[in-house]
C-alpha cells in the first residue's frame, strides 16, 4: 500500500509484539480450510463477500481496479480500472452502491453495485485505507490507531473509534477492515496480525495471528510490500477468508483457540 521506511517497520512490529504480550487478550491460532486461487498481480486493498461473489479493490498508481470475482476459480466477471494518479483502496457494498476510497487524493468514488458504472464522489480529510458495515454504519480507516465511523447516506463522519490496546496503547496502522459478528477484525500493516475491535469502546479483545501462511518471499515479487492485507466473510456460511498482496492464494481459515495457561 504505501512506502516503507525502516522506521515504520520497525514500529510496527514493536507494537504487534506489544499486542501479543498484553495480558487477557487471548491470541488465537489458525487452520487453512481451503484454499483458492488469486490474481498475483492484485495488490489487495479492499475485499469483501456477498451475495456468492467476492469484491476486490487493488492498489498502485496505474494498476488500482475493482473487481468481481469467483472466488473458486479466481476468475474475473467484472473490472473497472481507476486511472491514475488515484490510487485505490478500501471497498464496501451499501444497498446498491459500491464505495471506493484512495490513498491520498481526499476522494472517493460511488460506483452502481451491479454495472460498476461510476454515478458520483464524496470527499474526506485525510487518507483513505479500507471500508466495512454493520449494516447501519460505515467504518473507515486511515492508517492511524483511530477508526472513523460515516453516515452510509452522506458519507459524513459522525463519529469515530479510537483502538487501544491492554492499558490503553493505541493501535495503529491499521487497514483493510472487516465486520464479524459484532467485531471490526482489522490487518495491522507490517504484521502477521488481524486485531478484532470491539466497536463500542475500541478495545482490542483479541489477536489472529497468522504467522506462517504467508508465501515464501522468494516466491513474491516485492516481499517487503507484498504483506498480509485482505478479510472477507461469508456471514451465510460462516467462512472467514484471508490473503494478501500479490498472493497466489485466498485462504478459508477457522480460528484455534489461544494456548492454555495450564
Amino acid at each position: 500500500m504505501k512506502r516503507i521506511t525502516r522506521l515504520l517497520v520497525l514500529l510496527a512490529l514493536v507494537l504487534a509484539s506489544s499486542a501479543h504480550a498484553q495480558a487477557g487478550i487471548p491470541i488465537y491460532g489458525y487452520k487453512v480450510v481451503r484454499t483458492y486461487p488469486h490474481d498475483t498481480s492484485a495488490y489487495t486493498e479492499g475485499f469483501f463477500y456477498l451475495n456468492g461473489y467476492l469484491y476486490e479493490s487493488t492498489g498502485t498508481e496505474g494498476q488500482s481496479t475493482i473487481r468481481k470475482i469467483d472466488l473458486a476459480t479466481g476468475k474475473v466477471l467484472q473490472k473497472v480500472d481507476l486511472p491514475p494518479p488515484d490510487y485505490g483502496e478500501g471497498i464496501v457494498a451499501w444497498k446498491n452502491r459500491l464505495f471506493q476510497l484512495t490513498w491520498q487524493s481526499q476522494r472517493g468514488y460511488i460506483y452502481d453495485l451491479n454495472s460498476f458504472k461510476r454515478v458520483g464522489t464524496f470527499d474526506y480529510p485525510g487518507e483513505g485505507w479500507a471500508l466495512t458495515t454493520d449494516g447501519k454504519h460505515i467504518y473507515m480507516s486511515d492508517g492511524t490507531a483511530t477508526i472513523r465511523v460515516l453516515d452510509p447516506n452522506t458519507l459524513k463522519q459522525t463519529g469515530k473509534i479510537d483502538v487501544t490496546a491492554g492499558e490503553g496503547n493505541p493501535v495503529i496502522n491499521l487497514n483493510e477492515l472487516e465486520w464479524v459478528k459484532g467485531l471490526i477484525y482489522a490487518n495491522v500493516w507490517l504484521t502477521q496480525n488481524i486485531v478484532q475491535i470491539d466497536p463500542s469502546n475500541g478495545k482490542v479483545v483479541g489477536v489472529i495471528n497468522l504467522t506462517g501462511l504467508a508465501p515464501d518471499p522468494q516466491t513474491l515479487s516485492d516481499p517487503s510490500n507484498d504483506v498480509l492485507n485482505g478479510i472477507a466473510y461469508d456471514a451465510k456460511r460462516d467462512r472467514l477468508l484471508v490473503t494478501g498482496k500479490r498472493w497466489p492464494s485466498i485462504y478459508e481459515i477457522k480460528l484455534t483457540p489461544p494456548p492454555s495457561d495450564h
